[in-house]
């Protein structure tokens, strides 16, 4: 991803997910780097950062978008994933057997 914004290295959450960007008249699909971290001294929060390869999008600029989470708020975010990946495998898994 060239003028990355997101230092990506062995400890990026996910790199290279697929990922969309969509607005009222434009969708840009790329793949993306995940992060989720948190500050190594004094960590008073939960970052969810996210950075789609600004080399495959037409309509936006190069940017990252970050969200800025309670440790109660990126609990609730980590359940959510459980259960929907639950859901999903179980689908998946499903679909196995058919």
């Amino acid at each position: 991803m060239p003028n990355r914004l997101l230092r990506v290295n062995a400890y990026t959450t996910l790199d290279l997910v697929d990922a969309a960007a969509r607005g009222h008249d434009f969708e840009d699909e790329a793949v993306a780097v995940l992060n989720v971290t948190s500050p190594r001294e004094n960590p008073d929060h939960v970052q969810f950062q996210l950075e789609l390869d600004n080399s495959q999008l037409e309509s936006i600029p190069a940017h990252a978008d970050e969200v800025t989470l309670s440790p109660e708020e990126a609990r609730t975010i980590a359940d959510a994933l459980d259960s929907h990946a639950d859901k999903v495998e179980a689908h998946l898994d499903g679909a196995d057997d058919e």
